[in-house]
């Protein structure tokens, strides 16, 4: 396989990104970018009542989050109406679909005997093989005519193969009475169209596959490689849910997990490479490869989730690290941080990435360059700021304003302070926490004071010391 791979994501457009519907875009663009292919995206929204725009846009805008680029315009199913209806009426010109007359009283009236007599209600229709002078001048559907005897296979690179018998199959509907087209027809005349080479997808289309096939072969079409996925459950074993928390990929996005990391996860929902964890896109394009999905549901856990997370803000470059991070504050509807802020973060964001699992975290950390003077130290840092402790700051303040701010003299300064005061740093750590950060819970008060600069750090120790300040 080389550039003739194809693959897309059609979801449709009547909420959310699921999470799911996310791994399974994820899936197909692995597949495509991995193999020098195009990632298709089309818009199923042939349900007027259900897709809205606005549904649309959530799904772009968790696409785009997720940074999974598509090739091509946005193809929208409805507007393709009148291509899925010519595909129609040359399957009837062609003798392989006819034009059905029966109404709903009497299809339901075949049902009813049929079910009492303990025979499939699989309707059979009377019209199939009936001569065109006998049709009514009344409504019709188009049907297609399904293959008699035999069995259907598919032949699908997760499941194996399946097999379907082909008195399982109906006379499927393929134009309604009013001339539009259903579904079934067409998701296979988009596929054809579009190229699509490979058909990635959950495996609750499993069973459509073989009504879809049956309009490949009356088109004489090429059928496309299926790999159909299971789905994603929950830790209690049971189908994901919206009793299970966030579901929709903007919730994540949300909460502050890097799209990385949600990437390197869904990755690892239901496909493996050996015992790889955590791993780059560049890998997982290289990597993923359909016969490396199991054949069980995976199940969502948040805690490796975070793990995963934690280990791509780590790893991350700081630059990126931090549009992300800016990213996700206008996300949230944060005002956006002044540039001395963000000069500030940038210089931080080494002493702030590690053992951050999400945005918020890291955040929690960065508190000393976001906050402002004059700081109101939370009540825990508060209470490290008693009498003795701002004599501490009060008498070490000269020695910081004589030191030329490098690491190595800071931390000279403190253990000579220290040792001359006869106390040890971990007594003039927390002070010093509370007076550049408000908290009790901190990066390192070295980083911090590098990052801070000379006269803004004893400009806050210099407020700390002071009772009033």
């Amino acid at each position: 396989m080389s550039a003739d791979v194809v693959t897309r994501f059609a979801p449709s457009p009547t909420g959310y990104l699921h999470i799911g519907g996310a791994r399974t875009a994820l899936f197909n663009w692995l597949y495509a970018r991995g193999r020098g292919g195009k990632f298709l995206l089309r818009i199923e929204d042939t349900d007027r009542a259900r897709s809205t725009p606005e549904a649309t846009a959530a799904i772009l805008q968790g696409m785009a989050w997720l940074g999974l680029d598509h090739d091509g315009d946005v193809i929208s199913q409805f507007e393709r109406a009148d291509r899925h209806a010519e595909v129609a009426n040359e399957l009837l010109a062609a003798g392989k679909a006819f034009k059905c007359f029966a109404t709903q009283d009497e299809i339901e009236t075949f049902r009813e005997a049929a079910r009492a007599e303990g025979r499939s209600t699989l309707y059979r229709s009377p019209w199939r093989d009936a001569d065109a002078s006998t049709h009514p001048d009344a409504p019709f559907v188009i049907r297609v005519k399904a293959p008699t005897g035999g069995t259907m296979v598919i032949h699908d690179e997760v499941q194996g193969e399946v097999r379907i018998a082909h008195e399982q199959l109906d006379d499927m509907i393929l134009l309604r009475s009013d001339g539009t087209p259903v579904y079934m027809l067409a998701v296979v005349v988009d596929d054809h169209d579009m190229g699509v080479t490979h058909v990635i997808r959950g495996d609750d289309h499993l069973s459509n596959a073989a009504r879809q096939m049956m309009i490949y072969e009356a088109m004489g079409w090429d059928l496309p490689v299926y790999a159909h996925i299971p789905l994603i459950h929950g830790p209690d074993g049971k189908k994901l849910s919206k009793r299970h928390g966030a579901l929709g990929a903007q919730e994540y996005q949300l909460m502050g997990y890097p799209a990385a990391g949600m990437r390197n996860y869904l990755a690892r929902l239901g496909w493996s490479h050996g015992d790889d964890e955590f791993f780059t896109d560049e890998q997982a394009k290289e990597w993923f490869d359909l016969n490396g999905i199991g054949k069980s549901p995976a199940r969502f856990d948040t805690k490796k989730l975070e793990h995963v997370c934690g280990q791509h803000i780590a790893s991350a470059d700081n630059a990126a690290l931090q549009q992300e991070l800016l990213e996700f504050l206008a996300a949230r509807g944060d005002e956006p941080l002044c540039e001395r802020k963000v000069a500030l973060l940038a210089d931080a964001m080494n002493c702030l990435k590690e053992r951050a699992k999400t945005f918020p975290e890291l955040l929690e950390k960065a508190a000393f360059v976001l906050v402002e003077r004059p700081i109101s130290p939370d009540e825990k840092a508060q209470k490290s700021l008693d009498t003795v402790s701002r004599g501490i700051l009060n008498a070490l303040t000269p020695h910081l304003q004589n030191a030329s701010w490098s690491r190595d003299a800071l931390e000279a300064i403190t253990a000579e302070f220290a040792e001359a005061n006869d106390t040890k740093f971990g007594k003039m750590a927390a002070p010093l926490r509370a007076a550049l950060a408000g908290r009790s819970v901190t990066p390192s008060v070295f980083d911090m004071l590098l990052v801070l600069g000379k006269e803004e750090s004893i400009a806050r120790i210099s407020d700390a010391a002071t009772p009033n300040g």
